[in-house]
């Protein structure tokens, strides 16, 4: 027997899109459900740079993308602080750049009203010494780093705080429809195979590059294209502040710090199936050709990891340069395809993803007939424990400035304690969901370091078989999912130390514990 749930909104996708419409209709007293078909942040806004855009990526093709850029990132640093790293950032042109591209920069920033700063070229070597001996020209922004885990799992957190439901592993297969309305959404566990059904007021797709697929089982269509991007992750941390190439958007024009390491990217590559999202060999061997003309050590520099996610671009399927679509969301309300309370949000940017909800949100509001304000535009997003480890380099400070004789390291690269491990596993329970090794290693930095999961993967899954999480099989399996997720990062990495590094994990892994011999 069927399951049925009543409640006034179902948000689908729990990325920061639908987290943050969660958080902004909770707090305006609104009643939801979101329903996400892996976990937390699994889709593009786990797989991107966590670049804070100061807007001046786009001032040349898309000033409107630029405007609400400049705007969203100034709000976010006062409203989510503990979220954001205020690295700044470098636009930098070197020799053989278009001089009358670099030119125009300064200008068309301050079109946007973005502050820019011109650098003498030996000052911006003396701000960042890694930057080529061939730079012609640089300017400084107000770009930044954002943990987009950490500001996932605190909007959801908020919203959980404020009656709003949560569940993981859950996939939408089909809608119930009369009278131009969603009467019932069908709903399936796809671990479990139990079956649900959620009546709702208001349906809101928020599905990112699934949109098309979400909308299509209502009878809906849109104009949608996929443009995949894939970034590598290198071993330490090559610049303090975000560098941006200043040229006309190609592949590996920007590093973004993060932590104790810097992301390199990104690609941008027409796809038609969203079940094969991966980096390639030849993708990263693009990538660092391109921009060792901008950063030179990038040339020699350790790479642990690759990975690619999808950018959903609402537009013309016409278009023959996907970065010549315009880099800002569609609402759309759905009223042509005979639907009165479908509503889906879909394009834009991590940076853009507050105003995304508070738009989605105006418009649900309206429909319900609801008249509180916004308050996300002034309201701080709260500190919350779930989110707490999420934080590069906040395990070790804490946990060297005071910690139990029993509290042991389970993961040595990020040093990430028992303890931790304890309060995630907890955090997961308090919202009704299973731990496994992935939703772990999701809300904490496990598996993140240099080894890539090689010790903290064992360490980790015994831990939480010692703790009773798991049955002896189910071990296995969660351990082998894990390392084959850590694996298809790794593989186009795969030289020099990194190359050392996967032969130790198959050692490790199929000749010591022979867990290629397990069939499931």
């Amino acid at each position: 027997m069927n399951n049925t749930l009543s409640t006034q909104v179902l948000i689908i996708g729990g990325g920061s899109t639908g987290t943050g419409i969660a958080r902004d209709l909770a707090l305006r007293g609104v009643q939801c459900i979101l329903a996400e078909y892996r976990d937390l942040n699994a889709g593009a806004s786990g797989a991107n740079h966590g670049l804070l855009h100061s807007g001046g990526r786009y001032v040349f093709a898309d000033q409107g993308s630029a405007t609400e850029c400049r705007e969203e990132g100034a709000l976010l640093k006062k409203l989510a602080p503990h979220c954001i790293e205020d690295t700044g950032g470098l636009f930098v042109a070197v020799e053989g750049d278009d001089e009358k591209y670099v030119a125009d920069f300064p200008h068309l920033c301050a079109q946007c009203h973005i502050s820019v700063q011109e650098l003498d070229v030996k000052e911006a070597r003396e701000l960042e010494p890694a930057l080529s001996d061939k730079l012609i020209a640089a300017y400084m922004v107000a770009d930044a780093s954002i943990d987009p885990f950490k500001l996932c799992l605190e909007n959801m957190a908020q919203a959980q705080e404020l009656g709003s439901t949560l569940l993981r592993f859950t996939k939408v297969v089909g809608f119930e429809i009369s009278n131009q309305k969603i009467r019932a959404t069908r709903l399936q566990n796809i671990i479990t195979g139990e079956e649900l059904i959620i009546e709702a007021e208001q349906v809101i797709n928020a599905t990112g590059a699934w949109a098309g697929v979400v909308a299509g089982l209502a009878g809906a269509t849109i104009d949608i294209l996929y443009s995949k991007g894939s970034l590598i992750v290198t071993h330490n941390r090559i610049t303090e502040r975000v560098v941006n190439r200043l040229r006309p958007s190609a592949s590996a024009d920007i590093l973004v710090p993060g932590g104790t390491v810097s992301i390199l990217g990104t690609t941008s590559i027409r796809i038609d199936n969203l079940d094969q999202i991966y980096p390639t060999v030849e993708e990263v061997d693009t990538m660092v050709d391109e921009a060792v003309k901008m950063i030179p050590a990038l040339e020699t520099v350790r790479y642990i990891r690759a990975y690619a996610g999808v950018r959903p671009l609402v537009g013309s399927r016409s278009a023959s340069d996907d970065r010549s679509v315009s880099r800002s969301f569609a609402l759309i309300d759905h009223h042509e395809d005979g639907l009165e309370n479908f509503t889906t949000i879909s394009g834009g940017k991590l940076t853009t993803y507050r105003l995304m909800a508070e738009k989605t949100a105006d418009l649900v509001c309206r429909r319900l007939g609801v008249s509180r304000p916004c308050l996300t535009r002034t309201q701080p997003l709260a500190l919350t424990q779930p989110a707490k480890w999420t934080q590069p380099g906040l395990a070790p400070k804490l946990w060297l400035k005071h910690h139990e004789p029993e509290d042991i390291l389970l993961c040595e690269c990020e040093m990430v304690p028992k303890s931790a491990v304890d309060a995630i596993i907890d955090s997961i329970r308090e919202q009704n969901g299973q731990p496994d090794l992935k939703a772990i290693a999701l809300r904490s930095r496990i598996g993140k370091g240099s080894c890539q999961g090689t010790f903290c993967g064992v360490r980790v899954t015994s831990y939480m078989y010692d703790r009773g999480e798991f049955e002896p099989e189910e071990s296995l399996n969660n351990l082998r999912d894990f390392i084959s997720q850590r694996w298809k990062g790794e593989h186009p990495t795969l030289w020099d130390k990194q190359l050392v590094q996967a032969e130790l994990l198959e050692a490790l892994y199929c000749g010591f514990f022979g867990l290629e011999l397990d069939k499931t």
